[in-house]
């Protein structure tokens, strides 16, 4: 059993997660605009947006994974690392069982339709989608969006087996150690500096053989990001020290964002031109490291915002601590459904954007409102525990569901 010392709530680290998701919908609404590939496309679809996706796309998932290691933490060292691998099991594997086969198959659907390779319904489609040995284009059955709470549960089900070790050595020689690199007046450099280094490494090593895929089985460098964010994200969780050092950074975390931000944004405007020309190729790893670095002081200042401005309790955050998680389970095939029909009725491109972006957050309020939170048997299926339950969970957990 564990015999963690108590520690307090971290409002801060709940208002960052619902913020990090919010932005996660905003940014899938954004895909159907940019030229990137993506399940359907608008009429519309053009580079103008394309800056500011870039800017979030460096950190936005990485300051998820890093949330959900301290959730992690939290709720190991009050269940243990068996029950907590049971309860999570449970947890993230219903939504993701059910997201497979109901919430996502229409995204597959239109996604086909669009591109001509089906020309059916979608209960035509649905039997086929769910058959393994189906021949379309894509993979059928597929997670999409919820790949996030795959590897979330995969990398859980990893650290349960040494959540207490883990724990009791960060108590320890752990804590000694933490001090020792965050406690002193160098602490604000090391703790915006050293959390980059593992991602070079990866940038060096991993990244080159092993491109982005989400499918759990062949995505090395991926994992490797993600869960060393997940696991810091665990380690640093109670520390004082690095929390501590996070606040102090704060002024320089806010000012190098700012600067890199800006540096990348004029590089990456010209990146197809850069990165063909041999004038230009010694900065090319020189942008890569900065753009590691952004990520990593984009998450350490809003880190440090949030523990001076959000680190309270409010009605508003103990409703969407619970919220936040069916929207982000559902919002991708409202903006897929959306998207898909809105394009097509002709209107300007902000009025259709309004209605996409304005629609999916709509939709997935009045669904979780209206329906999933007031049906027993739906709430497990969109991670919520039962409703006799959840007043006892609000006062237990540290950073959300996950």
């Amino acid at each position: 059993m564990p015999h963690a010392p108590a520690f307090p709530r971290r409002y801060d680290l709940d208002w960052l997660r619902i913020i990090a998701f919010g932005l996660l919908i905003l940014y899938h609404s954004g895909m159907f605009y940019v030229t990137w590939g993506w399940h359907v496309k608008s009429v519309h679809a053009g580079p103008e947006a394309e800056w500011a996706m870039l800017l979030l796309n460096p950190w936005r998932l990485s300051l998820l994974f890093f949330i959900s290691g301290v959730a992690l933490r939290f709720a190991a060292d009050k269940l243990g690392g068996g029950k907590l691998a049971r309860e999570r099991t449970v947890r993230l594997g219903l939504p993701i069982l059910f997201g497979m086969v109901i919430i996502v198959a229409p995204q597959s659907w239109l996604q086909l339709v669009e591109g001509g390779e089906f020309s059916g319904s979608f209960w035509a489609f649905w039997p086929q989608y769910l058959d393994f040995n189906s021949d379309f284009s894509i993979t059928t059955p597929t997670w999409n969006h919820l790949w996030y709470i795959v590897y979330l549960l995969a990398y859980t089900l990893l650290l349960a087996p040494f959540a207490g070790r883990i724990s009791r050595l960060m108590r320890g020689a752990g804590s000694r150690v933490a001090q020792a690199l965050f406690a002193g007046k160098w602490g604000p450099a090391a703790a915006l500096t050293l959390p980059v280094l593992p991602h070079i490494l990866y940038r060096l090593t991993l990244d080159p053989h092993f491109p982005t895929t989400h499918d759990l089985t062949n995505d090395w460098a991926n994992h490797a990001h993600s869960l060393t964010m997940l696991m810091l994200g665990f380690v640093l969780a109670k520390n004082v020290h690095f929390w501590s050092a996070v606040r102090r950074a704060l002024p320089w975390a806010v000012a190098l964002v700012l600067a890199l931000g800006t540096g990348l944004s004029v590089l990456w405007a010209q990146w197809e031109a850069v990165s063909t020309s041999s004038d230009w190729q010694w900065i090319i790893w020189p942008a890569r490291t900065a753009r590691l670095a952004y990520a990593w002081i984009a998450i350490a200042a809003l880190l440090g915002l949030a523990q001076h401005f959000l680190n309270r309790p409010s009605r508003a955050l103990t409703y969407m601590t619970e919220a936040i998680f069916p929207w982000y389970i559902l919002h991708q095939t409202l903006t897929v459904m959306l998207g898909y029909w809105l394009t097509r009725q002709g209107l300007p491109v902000g009025l259709e954007a309004a209605l996409v972006i304005g629609g999916t957050f709509a939709g997935c309020a009045l669904l979780h409102e209206l329906v999933i939170r007031r049906v027993g048997f739906l709430r497990p299926l969109f991670g919520l525990k039962p409703a006799n339950a959840t007043e006892t969970a609000r006062t237990a957990s540290a950073a959300g569901t996950v």
